[in-house]
């Protein structure tokens, strides 16, 4: 997992609307999510949602529980600025997902758009799904997207893993159920593109 002090150079040398990842919505996240008949009640985590404005979305909609996780304070500043009231509603955490403590079962949802494929060593990808394991409900929602088997090779400067549906939920294992995934085309600030895979699974135990 990549240094903090690297993020928050990210979040310090651009605005948020300038990183390669930036959507104005979030789209995918939330059709899936609403596909998926999460309710408004349920507990959603946003691992490395930073800036991202999945969380306007989800608010936007009525959700009550949301939690954001991200190494940056950066990013997580920009979005607090970005929502004004509304930030009290949410929970932020400044932590490493590798490093982090959850409440065990404390997750109807765990969203992942972009920080799975940075981990590139085998025990790393083995701490986090351990970490999913604890902090997700039984029955619970994962839903996590990469670079597709087609996509960059590298972003801000690190190298990333490129994933199918079948690589990413293999990393996974048994215990998550696939129940669907779908690619998207994202375009980039700069007008250049990135080639997405998202994975939905249900934690099983």
């Amino acid at each position: 997992m990549q240094s903090k002090e690297h993020w928050e150079g990210v979040y310090t040398k651009k605005a948020s609307t300038e990183v390669s990842w930036f959507q104005e919505h979030a789209a995918l996240s939330v059709k899936l999510i609403r596909n998926a008949d999460i309710p408004t009640s349920a507990s959603i985590i946003d691992v490395g949602g930073g800036a991202s404005t999945l969380v306007d979305d989800l608010l936007a909609l009525d959700y009550e529980k949301i939690t954001v996780l991200d190494l940056s304070s950066s990013a997580l500043a920009t979005a607090k600025e970005r929502l004004g009231k509304r930030a009290s509603h949410v929970i932020w955490r400044e932590e490493n997902v590798l490093e982090a403590e959850f409440r065990e079962h404390g997750y109807d949802v765990w969203h992942d758009r972009a920080v799975f494929h940075f981990l590139t060593s085998e025990e790393e990808r083995h701490r986090y799904v351990q970490k999913v394991m604890g902090a997700v409900k039984p029955g619970g929602l994962v839903m996590v997207a990469t670079f597709a088997e087609d996509g960059p090779t590298q972003c801000s400067g690190l190298p990333v893993m490129r994933y199918s549906a079948g690589e990413l939920h293999s990393e996974f294992g048994e215990p998550f159920e696939l129940i669907g995934h779908e690619k998207e085309s994202h375009q980039t600030p700069d007008g250049s593109e990135q080639k997405f895979i998202y994975c939905l699974c249900k934690k099983m135990m």
